[in-house]
Formats: C-alpha cells, sequence, structure tokens
C-alpha cells in the first residue's frame, strides 16, 4: 500500500515585516529541516543561552490574544499561528523558522504571503513517512461561554461557531473538511480582527501598537467595518477563526485526523483541548499516513494557482 513521505521547503525564503503588538520590524526565514525534525524556532537575536524553541503544544503560554511558545529559558515567539497555519495548509512537516524578534511579522493579518511564497518555492519529498493524529473518541475544553471539541473522523474537519455584539460581526458559523488543498482555497486570505474598543484597551496597555486597520488587520465597530478594501468574505471573521485553529492545532506536532468544533473559541481554549487529548492516551493514537489516508490531510492536493488574488 505505500506510505507518503514528509516534506520540506526546497530552499530558505525571507519575510520582513512588523510585528503587530510591537509594532516592530522584524526579519524571519523559513529554512530547510531533515526528516523528523519538527518545527523550531530559533531566535536569531538571542545571542546567549538557548535560543530555540519547539512549535509544540506543551510549551504554550496560553493567551487569548495570540499563541505564544517560551522554552525553558524563557526564550519566546508569539503570534506563531499564521505561519503555523500556512505550514500546515502547505504540507511542510519539518522547517526551522529563524527569527530576530520576538513576534512573527504579520503581514497582512492572514497566511496569504506565507502560503503564496511556499507553494512557489516549492517542496522536497523526504526519507520519512507521515504521522498523523488519529482521534479515538470525544476529548473537550470549556469555560463558562466557550467551549473546543475533538471528535473522531477519518479527515481533518473545522467547524467554528462566532458570536459578537458589533452588529457587522454578529453571530456566524462555518464548517470545511480539510482535504485536497482547502486551506489555500478557504481560508489561508481571511485576516485577523478584533473590535474598536479592544483596540483602545490594548493600545493603552502598549499592544497592538503594530495594528492599521485595512493593511493588517480588520476592526469592527458596531456596524463600522474597517478594512480597507472592505472584506475579503462576508464571514471573513469566522473563517479566520478556523485559519488560527489550524495553526494551533498544529502545534501538536503532528496533522490531526479528527474533528474540530469550537464555540466561541480562541487560541488559549485550542491549547487546553490538544493539553486534554494528550493527558488521555486512550483519545488518540499516532498512525502511518498510506496514499489514502494521506488525501486527507491539509496540505495534500494544495495548489497556487488556486490562491484568492490577495498577495
Amino acid at each position: 500500500m505505500g506510505c507518503i513521505l514528509q516534506n520540506t521547503v526546497k530552499s530558505k525564503i525571507q519575510f520582513t515585516g512588523v510585528g503587530l503588538h510591537s509594532g516592530k520590524p522584524v526579519r524571519m526565514t523559513i529554512v530547510p529541516a531533515s526528516a523528523g525534525y519538527g518545527i523550531w524556532f530559533h531566535r536569531t537575536d538571542i545571542l546567549e543561552g538557548d535560543a530555540m524553541i519547539p512549535a509544540r503544544w506543551d510549551v504554550v503560554e496560553q493567551s487569548p490574544l495570540c499563541t505564544r511558545i517560551v522554552n525553558d529559558h524563557g526564550v519566546s515567539v508569539s503570534t506563531i499561528e499564521h505561519i503555523m497555519a500556512a505550514l500546515a495548509g502547505c504540507g511542510v512537516h519539518n522547517a526551522l523558522i529563524e527569527i530576530n524578534g520576538p513576534e512573527v511579522p504579520i503581514m497582512d493579518g492572514s497566511s496569504a504571503a506565507f502560503v503564496k511564497s511556499i507553494l512557489s518555492r516549492g517542496l522536497i519529498a523526504q526519507t520519512e513517512a507521515v504521522r498523523a493524529i488519529q482521534i479515538l473518541k470525544p476529548v473537550r475544553a470549556e469555560r463558562t461561554d466557550a467551549w473546543a471539541e475533538l471528535h473522531p473522523s477519518d479527515e481533518l474537519e473545522i467547524d467554528f461557531h462566532i458570536e459578537f455584539e458589533d452588529e457587522a460581526i454578529g453571530v456566524q458559523q462555518h464548517s470545511l473538511a480539510m482535504a485536497n488543498g482547502t486551506f489555500v482555497r478557504e481560508l489561508c486570505d481571511c485576516r485577523t480582527f478584533c473590535r474598536r474598543a479592544d483596540v483602545e484597551a490594548m493600545q493603552a496597555n502598549g499592544l497592538a501598537l503594530g495594528g492599521v486597520p485595512g493593511e493588517n488587520a480588520i476592526v469592527f465597530d458596531g456596524m463600522r467595518v474597517e478594512s480597507g478594501a472592505g472584506l475579503r468574505r462576508t464571514d471573513e471573521p469566522v473563517r479566520h477563526k478556523m485559519l488560527d485553529a489550524l495553526g494551533d492545532l498544529y502545534t501538536a506536532g503532528a496533522p490531526i485526523l479528527g474533528r474540530y468544533v469550537g464555540h466561541r473559541s480562541g487560541h488559549a481554549m485550542t491549547n487546553a483541548l490538544l493539553r486534554a487529548l494528550f493527558a488521555d492516551p486512550t483519545a488518540y493514537r499516532f498512525v502511518t499516513c498510506t496514499p489514502e489516508t494521506a488525501a486527507k490531510l491539509p496540505g495534500v492536493g494544495a495548489n497556487i494557482t488556486e490562491m484568492p488574488a490577495v498577495a
């Protein structure tokens, strides 16, 4: 029956931009890595001590604003979710991400620039088989008004529901099977968003200093939408939440075969869900991906010609 081999990028891919919260310039490079390496970040501006951080669920510092990873020496990288979603959605299993600051560049607020560069450079098949995490029974994480669940499924599905007071967002729900390049076609261009009141509160606390409505974020204020040329999709907010969920789920260390359901969920909730999953060895198992199984993974079938024309 055979198996599907892991991938890395063909050559170095460099990005420059600003951090969403710091507003400071940052340079980031995706570097090819060997089979079985996984995804690691290297803080090139840290010259003493351990500057390496695995993009893994157990080093995530829970935050409602972004996904932040921290090593044992306190070295961190934040806002990793968009590049992680791009790697998952393009089928990159191994990469070293060199970065000269504490925050991934926000680019246009989506994963589109990362996806376009990865797919245009292409991937290299490696020597080890792809292993996936198969969900065997339901797992749930929750707080008072929000929850997230993983359910058994033979492919990765994401089902998301959001509710906001701002009329321009309101109630939105969307569900997608992530096989055959769905992420590239349907989600990769959807931008981060927030409410005007939240922006003002964050900036008063020294955050969101690099956020520019219409350039790298959508800002909602009641019925008003600050997004430059307008929304890319009528339900762009819930689709961006699905993008975030894919990136956060990829910190599991392997693709997931299961159905993710999120209700008013966010970064911290998805990480809590992964912690609950790995705390129960009866809830999952690792499987080697055959061609039939791999055809249901997000990165298989990804094609640059199907990208929305935004990057």
